[in-house]
């Protein structure tokens, strides 16, 4: 009795300095803002998840984005600055297909940016946010390019976290101090991937510089103005805030891309808003009957939520009906409307799908995509082929890296052709390597020691712990373009390198014509005593 009574003491010794030891590890709650101005769902669809699991570990969660949500969550609130959808519904998705050069669509992008930021900083619930006596610990910011609103820490005297559900660019890597050779890392907006040529690279080069100098001329000075517009008593400048990022969240990884540097408080969190720990859902019953019953298989067709079906060109809209009318599968089409004319029978469309456990159903054999990098994520995760028809952004990217893996294949939406879309879509339902390729993609991103969730929340809490872990910011913040990039110092050397080496060109031109010389006097002397 006695030896068990000691056994049981001793259990209950060890059980009591685990809960020590927990306690220690796990950080006290905090204050949190959140902040994300983009009005397309998908950005923040991404760290929803990741917002509610701060929540969920007894964090206060505030967030602003500009869906706003009637959803009863414990320690989370939703502020929706909602109107720029009023200004977002008289652009239509045929805006996307309008060609322009570089510097016109970074112009456009930074126009629109600027729209962003003060449609956040106009709102009624964020100015209430403003001139209340609330105090946040930490704000965490989606990293597009609305610099002024990362003015909102300083605001708040709060820690900053960015979130990028696109992983880095060039923005990012200027945030950080990171830098990303441009020698093998693609401009996020090109169709290029990390295998470039002379030619690629040379564009590449380009590009950037391009970016390079419109960020500095035209973007960074109306943001400055926005800046000192919002926050005409800041206690930083613009050039301080940024300057503040302790740690950055990056939409990627290296399983689904490309392997590539990045500073320790850079961390790679692509997937982030996938429910790795859950059966898929059973689909509606209208669906799952459709797809069941589906004896050739299901194609599930979707353009995001940034992107509108109904919105492309009726031609268009034509050859994907006619194109969808000869295939034996049947087809899931994300339709905007109640109505499409001249929808064939294997064709079932709905305003809205359950994407992910669509894809999740084994009798689905491809999916026709944007290109968007959560779809493209989702494609790999659940293992399907793709087929893309990229518009925009990093969507030439993602669908050339599906082909580059040997998993997709990818069509021009502006210059559609039936008969090409039919074969690619046959190509890519009959011939197995397309299925192998995307479940060895599958296989590699799933094996990780931890899921993306779990490293973003421990990692935001070793922020919190740690008061912004300032031992993890790099020195290269400290140093302009021409000392991070070495120009000033490879400058001297070449220079000294020329120097010497002139000299010693100098010096042998003189020895040469000094030997000259002498040769000349020689033989002229010979030449004289043999006339003698």
């Amino acid at each position: 009795m006695e030896l068990l009574r000691r056994c049981r003491w001793l259990l209950w010794a060890l059980l009591y300095c685990q809960l020590l030891t927990d306690i220690g590890v796990r950080v006290q709650s905090a204050k949190i803002l959140a902040v994300f101005p983009f009005p397309g769902k998908s950005q923040y669809i991404f760290a929803e998840q990741y917002l509610k699991e701060l929540a969920r570990r007894d964090h206060n969660v505030t967030v602003i984005n500009t869906f706003g949500s009637d959803e009863i969550v414990p320690n989370f609130r939703v502020i929706g600055a909602t109107k720029i959808h009023e200004i977002m519904a008289s652009f239509g998705s045929g805006d996307f297909f309008q060609p322009a050069s570089q510097w016109t669509m970074l112009t456009m992008t930074t126009e629109f940016l600027n729209l962003l930021t003060a449609n956040v900083l106009d709102d009624v619930g964020v100015k209430q946010l403003f001139e209340s006596e609330e105090t946040f610990d930490l704000v965490i910011l989606e990293t597009v390019q609305t610099e002024a609103l990362f003015g909102l820490a300083q605001h708040f005297k709060a820690l900053t976290i960015g979130i990028s559900s696109f992983g880095t660019d060039q923005h990012i890597d200027d945030l950080m101090g990171n830098i990303s050779p441009l020698s093998y890392n693609p401009m996020l907006l090109s169709s290029r991937t990390e295998h470039m040529n002379y030619e690629q690279r040379l564009w590449n080069i380009w590009e950037a510089g391009v970016a390079w100098i419109h960020k500095r001329l035209i973007h960074l000075p109306s943001q400055q103005r926005l800046y000192k517009q919002y926050f005409p008593d800041a206690s930083q400048t613009l050039e301080q805030v940024l300057d503040n990022f302790s740690l950055m969240l990056l939409g990627q990884h290296f399983s689904l891309s490309y392997p590539r540097p990045y500073l320790p408080n850079m961390i790679e969190v692509g997937g982030l808003h996938l429910k790795q720990q859950r059966e898929a859902k059973p689909l509606p019953d209208e669906i799952a009957k459709f797809v069941e019953n589906a004896k050739h298989g299901v194609i599930y067709f979707s353009m995001g939520s940034n992107i509108k079906s109904s919105d492309l060109p009726v031609a268009t809209r034509k050859i994907l009906l006619k194109t969808f009318a000869n295939l034996k599968q049947r087809v899931l089409w994300k339709f905007e409307l109640e109505q499409l004319e001249d929808q064939p029978e294997n064709v079932l469309i709905s305003k809205w799908f359950p994407q992910p456990d669509i894809l999740a159903h084994p009798n689905v054999k491809l999916f026709i995509t944007h290109g968007g990098l959560l779809s493209t994520i989702e494609s790999i995760y659940f293992g399907k082929p793709v087929l893309g028809l990229p518009v925009f952004y990093d969507q030439h990217l993602n669908v050339e890296r599906a082909k580059q893996a040997g998993y997709g294949l990818g069509l021009d939406l502006t210059n559609l052709n039936g008969t090409e879309l039919e074969n690619q879509i046959v190509e890519l339902v009959t011939n197995p390597s397309y299925a192998q390729a995307v479940q060895l993609k599958s296989k590699l991103y799933k094996d990780q020691k931890d899921t993306p969730l779990e490293r973003a929340v421990w990692w935001t809490e070793y922020v919190i712990r740690h008061n912004g872990a300032k031992h993890l910011r790099s020195a290269s913040r400290d140093l302009n373009f021409v000392q991070l990039h070495g120009i000033d110092t490879w400058g001297l050397i070449c220079g000294v390198a020329s120097l010497i080496g002139l000299t010693i060109l100098f010096t042998l031109s003189l020895l040469l014509q000094i030997l000259r010389y002498i040769l000349h006097k020689f033989f002229k002397t010979e030449d004289k005593q043999k006339k003698q």
